[in-house]
């Protein structure tokens, strides 16, 4: 077992390792089943709520002219702020590369696949298809949580970052 996992993360020559093309698969899954129900979604699939627990959590199409936690913002203006930040993460991602830091790198892959799919929504839409209601919180979508986990994930990196820098000084 323990030769496996050193498999796979043998870098041959800086090329990337195995685990970061897992990493980009899962994401791509995610990402593909986040579509899924978004196309379930819009083709009326939930044309009543479909409970999963109770009333506390179901599948329930809604759509979100808003941006995150349904913050009152919407319109072309919010596009292209949202298109730059993307492009601004794409633009860091390939810096990022040089370090061979893939678990970083693994996080900005997440936030950019979330983020690319609720532009699409509202691109193709003119707002984010949200499905995933939660009782007593929003209702939201894979997408949405991709987003969070990516930042999360930046997060704590970041700030164990910090924490070996001031322990050093």
């Amino acid at each position: 077992m323990l030769a496996w996992s050193a498999k796979l993360d043998y870098k041959a020559n800086g090329a990337l390792s195995c685990m970061f093309y897992f990493y980009i698969f899962v994401f791509l899954y995610f990402l593909s089943l986040d579509r899924f129900f978004k196309f379930l979604a819009v083709n009326d699939f939930f044309h009543k709520p479909l409970e999963i627990f109770g009333n506390i959590f179901k599948l329930n199409f809604t759509p979100n002219f808003n941006i995150a936690f349904s913050l009152p913002l919407s319109g072309f203006w919010l596009n292209v702020i949202i298109t730059l930040i993307i492009l601004s993460f794409i633009s860091h991602l390939a810096a990022s590369l040089k370090l061979n830091n893939y678990r970083y790198i693994s996080y900005l892959l997440l936030i950019i696949f979330g983020a690319a799919s609720n532009l699409y929504d509202r691109l193709s839409y003119g707002f984010v298809i949200d499905y995933f209601d939660l009782k007593y919180f929003t209702v939201f979508n894979i997408a949405d949580a991709m987003i969070f986990f990516g930042v999360l994930g930046i997060i704590v990196i970041l700030s164990k970052k910090n924490e070996i820098y001031s322990s050093k000084n």
